[in-house]
């Protein structure tokens, strides 16, 4: 029996597995282990992820024997997960949230995110303090407090939220405590959507209770499923970006200044970020449905596929001196919201809330400073890559 590596999910603060590049010169398509005798394929090319992700011959659905889950054992895929799912469930549920997610939706709730992020760090700066642990007070926060207003859910039920979330995406976590903690959300959901039902408010569970339950075009059980994704993927991504954002910013301060002096270089300094750290560092999973030929290798229907993100987003054939940050590239292209008919649906917001709120930041604190050497700072075990707290000083 061949052994093949284990894939690699360690990591520095902000930079990938140096495997990857390793893989990426001499077998950008090559077999991994992830747990028992799942082995499937880690693709690290840019061009062969982008063409992977874009293949529908490339299934998500979780259910298919030989999928590469991040875990031997999960819980069953409960309705509504669409990004668990091939068409038609994934076409006919995506295709209704478009409208709550599109740009000009997306950009007007500008001003909200900004009223959030001046009442954030009017929070922090209270009393005269001068620290705070950035996670908490900010970057877990902010798009928190976006999603729930999008949503149409009592921030103050926020603490809640988060735990639960980190039972979904903790790769310790196991089957039952993921299960307890999705049965949590779905209870908490399936009473908020009954209340929305009776009385509507301006709102996206209003609108899932009133415009499409009631018409019969979504089951009651499919709306909770969808509303409890939104909530877990709509912050947590983000609130991990946050703090390793800004101390990458800090370690490049001519950099930092540079953005200070022209704001209008914050949409592209962002989506640097988003190539340069891709946070979401366990890969996306995928299942080919039929024998599949990418860059000569030769990948059979049944077989399992791992798209490293972290990887072809520092593709020396795409971009240049790829390892280095360099808010001023033109970092197009990137897959850090991924690619194809799985693309990220909230990536609009998470540009918002990262373009206002790393702004906000350093034009309200600018002596701003990490309070602890960045290798003192604890990483999250998850499948979204961050930091436990950062504490900070101004």
């Amino acid at each position: 029996m061949t052994t093949h590596p284990p894939l690699p999910l360690h990591r520095t603060l902000l930079d990938p597995a140096p495997e990857y590049a390793k893989w990426q010169a001499e077998e950008p398509i090559r077999r991994v282990t992830i747990w028992g005798d799942n082995s499937p394929w880690l693709v690290t090319r840019h061009d062969d992820a982008r063409r992977v992700l874009a293949d529908p011959r490339f299934g998500a659905d979780v259910t298919l024997d030989g999928f590469p889950g991040m875990r031997p054992q999960a819980p069953p895929r409960g309705p509504g997960q669409f990004f668990l799912m091939d068409p038609p469930d994934h076409t006919r549920l995506r295709r209704m949230l478009i409208p709550e997610f599109t740009f000009r939706r997306i950009e007007g709730l500008r001003p909200a995110v900004a009223r959030i992020c001046d009442e954030l760090i009017d929070t922090m700066t209270a009393e005269g303090r001068g620290e705070a642990d950035l996670v908490e007070s900010y970057a877990l926060a902010l798009p928190s407090r976006a999603i729930c207003e999008l949503l149409g859910v009592p921030y103050q039920d926020h603490g809640f939220f988060h735990r639960q979330a980190q039972a979904f995406s903790g790769l310790a976590a196991g089957p039952a405590e993921m299960m307890a903690a999705r049965t949590a959300l779905h209870v908490y959901f399936g009473d908020l959507l009954a209340a929305r039902t009776r009385e509507p408010a301006d709102d996206l569970i209003s609108r899932l209770a009133t415009e499409r339950v009631a018409t019969g075009e979504l089951t009651y059980e499919e709306a909770v499923g969808v509303a409890t994704m939104l909530l877990v993927a709509g912050h947590e991504t983000t609130a991990n970006m946050f703090p390793l954002a800004v101390v990458a910013l800090l370690r490049h301060s001519a950099q930092l200044s540079a953005l200070r002096a022209d704001p209008a270089g914050w949409p592209a300094a962002v989506e640097e970020l988003l190539r340069h750290l891709t946070v979401a560092h366990s890969g996306l999973r995928r299942i080919a449905t039929e024998d599949v030929e990418v860059s000569g290798v030769r990948i059979q229907a049944g077989e399992g596929v791992i798209v490293a993100l972290q990887a072809a987003n520092r593709d020396p054939a795409v971009y240049a001196d790829a390892d280095a940050l360099d808010v001023t590239r033109d970092s197009g292209g990137h897959l850090a919201f991924g690619h194809g008919s799985h693309q990220c649906i909230g990536q609009s917001l998470a540009r918002v809330e990262l373009q206002i709120g790393l702004a906000a930041l350093f034009e309200r604190l600018p002596g701003l400073r990490l309070a602890a050497p960045p290798e003192d700072f604890a990483t999250r075990a998850n499948a979204v890559h961050g930091v436990r707290s950062l504490p900070v000083t101004w």
